[in-house]
């Protein structure tokens, strides 16, 4: 009869073990999609805000030209390669990502959709977050959620904003946040 006894008391355990890995142990607080969003954006905001990066193509040579952020130096035999220097104007607005004031435009034909120079916003902002979607659970307590990441352009004006909108920049990107319990409490362990 021990033996018996001792065989019920194993299965009840058994049964209460499964049980609980079916129903599910919740180890932490509920993640809802504003707290994530909420979490998200704190991260963004914590960091120093950063300037954009622009690519300006062919179309954003000629409007750089048209707002008076560059004026031509000079132009090369072939027609279409030049040399531009900043004005005070695109100075209070812009740096270019290689440094300097001249922009040495270089293109492998006229119009080439594929060339572009960098350059930086004097501006600075941080990053937007929205439109997260569905909290995923993760193998180990992590959660994961895809969300969108825009690119803020306060304080950027309306003509550099303008060039920013040209096809080869990316204003807004699809991310992936990965989220872990830190003390009880949901924390941003990555975003990628």
């Amino acid at each position: 009869m021990k033996k018996a006894g001792k065989l019920l008391v194993l299965a009840g355990l058994g049964v209460l073990a499964a049980g609980l890995v079916l129903a599910g142990c919740k180890s932490g607080p509920e993640l809802t999609q504003q707290q994530a969003l909420a979490l998200i954006q704190a991260k963004y905001d914590a960091q120093p805000a950063t300037p954009i990066s622009i690519n300006v193509n062919d179309m954003g040579m000629s409007e750089g030209l048209t707002a008076k952020y560059w004026v031509g130096l000079k132009k090369y035999p072939n027609g279409y390669w030049g040399d531009f220097k900043l004005t005070p104007e695109g100075q209070k607005v812009l740096r270019l990502a290689g440094g300097g004031d001249t922009i040495q435009w270089r293109p492998e034909q006229p119009k080439d959709p594929h060339y572009a120079i960098a350059v930086n916003t004097v501006a600075t902002n941080h990053l937007k977050a929205r439109d997260i979607g569905d909290i995923q659970d993760q193998p180990g307590g992590a959660k994961l959620a895809e969300f969108t990441e825009d690119v803020v352009l306060t304080g950027v004006p309306d003509a550099l904003q303008g060039i920013a909108h040209n096809p080869g920049n990316h204003l807004s990107t699809k991310r992936t946040a990965t989220f872990v319990l830190v003390n009880g409490a949901w924390t941003v362990q990555s975003i990628v």
